[in-house]
């Protein structure tokens, strides 16, 4: 698994993008309805920031900050450090083992395009059984007449 290419594990991923100027409010609504722990700071296209449910723990709610007022810009990480999608997974968990974060963008000439969490080094087998329940709810049997 450490050996595949990180554009192998984004297949199908949830991608979230904000503004800079989006409350932590919105952007913690979008997380919750995309159910994703981070999400991508973008002015146009190009990244400029992470913002992860930490963030809301200890730079919003430990600090006293009002999340309907502040804006991401206040609180994400700023240049986040980041891998390409031919980048080994393995390289992606190095980089976040090393310096104690869980997800990382994957970028192509600053343009993020996916991202790559300490979560896709659940067990492969967990995984597939994840991916095959979510299929599952796409195709709910018909009740009995």
């Amino acid at each position: 698994m450490f050996g595949l290419e990180v554009r192998e594990l984004m297949a199908g991923e949830k991608t979230l993008l904000a503004p800079p100027s989006t409350t932590v409010a919105e952007a913690a609504q979008h997380m919750r309805d995309k159910n994703v722990g981070a999400l991508m700071v973008v002015e146009g296209e190009q990244l400029v920031g992470i913002f992860t449910e930490r963030d809301v723990a200890f730079r919003v709610v430990a600090e006293h900050r009002d999340p309907d007022s502040t804006q991401l810009s206040d609180v994400m990480t700023v240049n986040p450090m980041t891998v390409d999608p031919r980048d080994s997974f393995g390289y992606a968990m190095l980089l976040m083992f090393e310096h104690g974060f869980r997800h990382v963008p994957v970028v192509v000439n600053g343009k993020p395009v996916g991202i790559v969490s300490a979560r896709h080094a659940l067990d492969p087998d967990l995984e597939e059984f994840a991916a095959e329940a979510n299929r599952r709810k796409a195709f709910k049997p018909r009740q009995a007449a």
